[in-house]
């Protein structure tokens, strides 16, 4: 592994999608799916995807120096991964880190026509990703640290999270602004039993910016309330069920257990922010701490998403935190990270796959000022007050 020379880090977890093309299934996976039968497909496309892939390679496109910190092993699909990282810039590799005798994780997607997609997937190196494999030393200069997808990585939710305390705790020493994405578990698996909870309790106290999503949180913080929730409202999405007072409380919980910064991607619904009351906690985000923290300090929001023709959502969400990192990073107003960050989200998806609709940062913004039109589609929202902002509109809870 090479010295680190870039202001963003973006590591965690880092796969390989393999999607074979797949047509003239009249029964759906029934046709498919026959033993003893060979059934001819198409083409494979392959990309990277996960965390650092998605949001790394976002911040790259926006026109920002990053560095990922992934970790595969030396087979086929992990130099297929490095490839399609090198694709980009040879420098995006410097940090990923190649372990012998390993597998490389990777998912099978199986998407014929008409069916809902299947997924296949192998967690392979992600498994063991430790605090060791992040050499701090290695560090100096990162202004900004994105760690993702713990759930899909064991050493990071095994015994309740304490290697990814270690982990983050590290790294908030150097002084760097720490942010931290989740996944959803399979509620079957070993990590959907996990306690979040008590995990979350102990790890948030060394994060600055959370960005999980709604529904994930929902799962993490009050899992029989999501399962009632999927039994009633079967085959409809739960944030159509979701409102303002849900978003506040959970926010809540999440601030009381040592985060500055908490947010909740909602889809096609916008993003929505809440942040800490304490001067001192927004003052110790580190590298990356707002300039002005009145305007940060006990703000609660929500932003609507950006009107444009959907085309795919992969790496939708990974996107938008990309955005809402960049203003972060050049110490923007809360309402304009928000907005250049479901701008950055807008423009992704645009493109079925999860970094080609990205723009430059310069362009993003420019698209949102020249008048982008704003989607009409929110959550309730009782007695929050619409802000202007030269024609942009926001939602704010005021808690003066």
């Amino acid at each position: 592994m090479k010295k680190v020379s870039a202001d963003f880090v973006v590591a965690g977890h880092i796969c390989l999608d393999v999607i074979p093309e797949i047509s003239g299934l009249a029964n759906g996976l029934g046709d498919l799916l026959v033993p003893g039968r060979l059934t001819a497909i198409g083409p494979a496309l392959m990309s990277t995807g996960g965390a650092v892939s998605n949001t790394g390679l976002a911040l790259h496109r926006l026109g920002f120096a990053v560095q990922l910190m992934g970790k595969v092993g030396d087979d086929l699909f992990g130099k297929a991964i490095l490839d399609g990282l090198s694709e980009y810039s040879s420098a995006l590799t410097e940090g990923m880190i190649l372990t012998p005798g390993e597998i490389s994780s990777y998912t099978v997607v199986i998407s014929p026509p008409g069916v809902d997609r299947v997924f296949l997937h192998a967690t392979g190196a992600n498994d063991t990703f430790c605090a060791e494999d992040i050499q701090t030393d290695l560090l100096e200069g990162t202004k900004l640290f994105h760690f993702g997808y713990p759930p899909l990585m064991r050493q990071m939710f095994e015994n309740n999270g304490k290697e990814l305390v270690r982990l983050l705790s590290k790294i908030k020493a150097l002084g760097a602004t720490v942010s931290l994405d989740t996944a959803m578990p399979d509620p079957a698996s070993p990590a959907g039993r996990a306690d979040w909870r008590k995990i979350l309790t102990d790890v948030l106290p060394f994060v600055d910016i959370f960005l999980p999503s709604y529904e994930e949180i929902l799962f993490m913080l009050h899992p029989e309330i999501y399962q009632k929730m999927v039994r009633e409202y079967a085959g409809k999405d739960l944030l159509s069920c979701a409102d303002g007072s849900m978003l506040s409380s959970m926010a809540e919980e999440l601030l009381g257990m040592g985060a500055a910064v908490v947010g909740f991607k909602l889809g096609e619904y916008g993003l929505y922010i809440r942040t800490s009351n304490d001067t001192e906690r927004l003052s110790a985000m580190g590298a990356c701490a707002p300039s002005c923290t009145d305007n940060w300090m006990n703000r609660e929001l929500l932003v609507p998403c950006f009107q444009v023709e959907a085309v795919g959502t992969t790496g939708a969400g990974d996107c938008t935190i990309a955005g809402f990192l960049v203003g972060v990073m050049n110490r923007l107003t809360i309402e304009n990270t928000m907005l250049g960050a479901v701008g950055v989200g807008a423009c992704n998806v645009e493109r079925a796959d999860a970094v080609s609709g990205m723009r430059s940062w310069k362009d993003v913004l420019s698209r949102i000022h020249e008048g982008w039109p704003q989607s009409g589609q929110m959550i309730p929202l009782d007695d929050w007050r619409i802000l202007d902002l030269q024609g942009l509109r926001l939602y704010e809870q005021n808690h003066e």
